[in-house]
């Protein structure tokens, strides 16, 4: 009766999620109401919710979530992403489709300081298009590379969709966070060679800059953003390898940091104000999520659904049937709802049934990351597409072109998800000092 109570809510929760109910309330309304099913008293079910709120403020882990966002909007509002742009320009002159591979190697830098694929769209649709524009590059070529490598964002750390991951599974932020420093290098690595190798084939849509247009001097401002940054990176990822903070004294130390900068860069009270507010308005709606999908989880557990599951995947005795049904459910919920979204409704039963497969839990983590990104860049609701087109100069833009040219980049990152559960070594590379 419990089991059928949960399939019931699950395909309620499905039906209120393609009526527009945002997920949040779909989530805590469905969750009360199976409870107050299984239960039979609906007290239980709101001190159940209420409970769960309680854990979700008072825990600590929960707390890296708003301090990371601040930090990335620290750094957003501060112009140091045109910094690091100018000066991975500068480095790269003679690269083939030059433009591009700065654009991803400026991202790769971007990622480690904000955490949220949004926006480094936003800031490098602003940066690094009308910029490829301007020197003849293809237009569905360069919006591509822009919304493809946005996508570092949500895998190198401090990733939100790793902090998320880590407080439903209780695993590890600090590990999750190493864990996804290799696998998004060598994402960075297979995005810059697919740019080179395509503007080598045709060099009509990624023209060679003049050299002179690289030979200009970095400006102090250009120099103290790019140099800046690096040092925010070093900071944060490398006291959390090196076992000198703990996840949320690495939040901290690196908002003090990214304000400091902020501030040498020219952020004054207003933009400061800004910034925070901004953060408060992303993090709100993300503990909220978070509440209810606690309640989710309790539900599943209360009810034996997990099992239930668990048991129908796994009686199809294939591990390689299984991984694909999880991509492609993880995909399809990829063309309809956000990526935190799809964590938080998948993620307690399908964690359980990859542990039962004999999956690394570090590579399942990143691999599900890395296909749920996939879902970033997929019509019709591909969220970091809308941001570039939100975001870019160019009225002639389309979704299309997009689409299009980001379609590669969506490979490349179900190809780089497949290597790293075949190869966990790829995200357990990194040893955790802190440990």
């Amino acid at each position: 009766m419990a089991v059928d109570t949960v399939i019931y809510m699950v395909g309620l929760l499905v039906l209120l999620v393609l009526l527009g109910f945002h997920i949040a309330v779909a989530l805590a309304m469905t969750s009360v109401l199976g409870i107050y099913l299984m239960m039979g008293n609906f007290d239980i079910a709101v001190h159940l919710l209420g409970s769960a709120a309680y854990e979700a403020v008072r825990s600590q882990t929960y707390i890296v979530i708003p301090l990371f966002i601040l930090m990335g909007d620290f750094v957003s509002k501060s112009g140091t992403a045109s910094d690091l742009y100018q000066a991975c320009n500068r480095v790269l002159w003679r690269v083939s489709g030059r433009l591009a591979v700065a654009t991803v190697a400026g991202n790769t830098i971007f990622s480690a300081v904000t955490g949220v694929s949004v926006a480094a769209a936003a800031a490098f649709s602003r940066i690094a298009y009308p910029e490829m524009r301007r020197l003849g590059y293809d237009r569905e070529y360069a919006v591509g590379v822009v919304a493809g490598s946005a996508c570092l964002g949500m895998l190198i750390p401090p990733s939100l969709l790793l902090i998320v991951w880590a407080i439903l599974t209780e695993a590890s932020v600090g590990r999750l966070f190493l864990a996804g420093v290799v696998p998004g290098l060598f994402l960075a690595i297979l995005f810059s060679a697919y740019c080179i190798i395509r503007a080598w084939l045709k060099p009509e849509i990624a023209p060679n800059p003049p050299t002179g247009d690289a030979a200009q001097p970095l400006t102090s401002s250009q120099i103290l953003g790019a140099v800046g940054v690096l040092a925010l990176v070093l900071l944060v990822i490398g006291g959390l390898w090196g076992g000198l903070f703990t996840p949320t004294e690495a939040a901290a130390f690196g908002t003090i940091g990214a304000m400091i900068l902020g501030i040498a860069k020219g952020m004054r009270h207003r933009e400061i104000m800004q910034a925070i507010y901004s953060a408060a308005r992303t993090t709100g709606p993300i503990m909220i999520l978070l509440i209810a999908a606690t309640m989710y989880s309790r539900l599943l557990a209360m009810s034996g659904a997990v099992n239930f599951i668990q048991g129908i995947f796994l009686d199809l005795g294939n591990v390689f049937l299984i991984i694909g049904l999880i991509t492609v459910i993880w995909i399809v919920l990829g063309l309809l709802i956000d990526s935190v979204s799809i964590i938080l409704l998948t993620v307690p039963i399908f964690v359980p049934i990859s542990m039962s497969i004999g999956l690394d839990q570090t590579a399942f983590a990143i691999f599900g990351v890395l296909v749920i990104e996939a879902g970033l860049l997929t019509p019709p609701f591909g969220l970091v597409v809308y941001a570039v087109k939100g975001s870019v100069p160019d009225r002639e833009i389309k979704l299309s072109h997009i689409f299009r040219g980001a379609f590669p980049f969506c490979l490349i990152l179900l190809l780089c998800a497949f290597l790293v559960l075949g190869f966990p070594q790829l995200s357990n590379w990194l040893p955790d000092f802190s440990r």
